[in-house]
């Protein structure tokens, strides 16, 4: 199909070649889909985001990109690698990692400008996000002064500014005040209704139902053992609490302490 832009087939992958993270992972990510990853700490899912992001390479399978399999080789063609940059945007769950210039302005244009963008076009967008991210009164500011929302936003905008047809986002709203959590996801169901296909990882399951058409599970084995639409995975509190997805709360009744699990399934700001 030429709508597929992601394809893994038994794609596996070990750190220092001895301790799994991935287990034979197969799925196909169409373009224009939202795709959630769920899964407790340790199953693989960042690993997963960087192996399609051509940031790792898998042991063992194949992932292909439009067809044309991904790997190291074609990631070192200056041509493929550059398109790839331009169609693909990463946005890491430590915002750290993606700002290091001393100021926020240096690091949102940074990407455009060594992917060749003529110097108006970069001020044409952004412009275009300093309105839409609210993030006017930052532009002059070092990076590690900001908050943590505060730098989920510049690299939000860092990404977004290149204009990509693909947003892989490692934990959007961890860490992150409601109101922010709430800006971030308009944002991200605004980027998709504008045709951009959108795959993150999450814990937190209140905003799986709005980001996610598809949700895949993944195991303490570094599998997948169920994916389907978020309200089917949503529903089946068994498998999120074998997968230790659902929240174990504790309270006092008649001088006995009971616990219980909850689930939240809707996300109110």
């Amino acid at each position: 199909m030429n709508n597929i832009v992601f394809e893994l087939n038994d794609v596996c992958f070990s750190y220092l070649g001895k301790f799994p993270a991935l287990c034979g992972i197969d799925i196909k990510i169409i373009q224009g889909q939202k795709i959630s990853i769920i899964g407790a700490n340790g199953t693989g899912k960042s690993t997963f985001l960087q192996i399609l992001d051509g940031l790792i390479f898998a042991d063992r399978g194949t992932l292909s990109f439009r067809g044309q399999q991904l790997n190291e080789e074609i990631l070192s063609d200056a041509k493929f690698s550059r398109e790839f940059r331009r169609k693909v945007g990463f946005i890491f769950q430590n915002s750290d990692v993606q700002l290091f210039c001393p100021t926020v302005k240096e690091d949102i244009v940074f990407g455009p400008l060594q992917l060749g963008f003529a110097n108006d076009e970069i001020q044409k967008r952004l412009e275009k996000l300093i309105t839409i991210l609210g993030i006017q009164d930052l532009l002059n500011r070092p990076p590690h002064q900001l908050s943590i929302g505060e730098k989920r936003k510049v690299a939000i905008a860092s990404t977004l500014i290149i204009e990509p047809e693909i947003l892989i986002l490692d934990e959007p709203t961890a860490g992150l005040d409601p109101l922010t959590s709430r800006h971030i996801i308009n944002l991200l169901i605004d980027e998709n209704i504008k045709g951009k296909t959108i795959i993150s990882s999450t814990h937190d399951l209140h905003i799986v139902q709005e980001i996610s058409d598809i949700v895949y599970i993944f195991s303490s084995e570094k599998k997948i053992v169920k994916f389907g639409q978020p309200e089917l995975i949503l529903n089946d509190t068994v498998l999120l609490q074998v997968n230790n997805l659902v929240h174990i709360h504790s309270h006092r009744h008649k001088d006995k302490i009971h616990i219980h699990p909850h689930l939240h399934s809707e996300h109110h700001v």
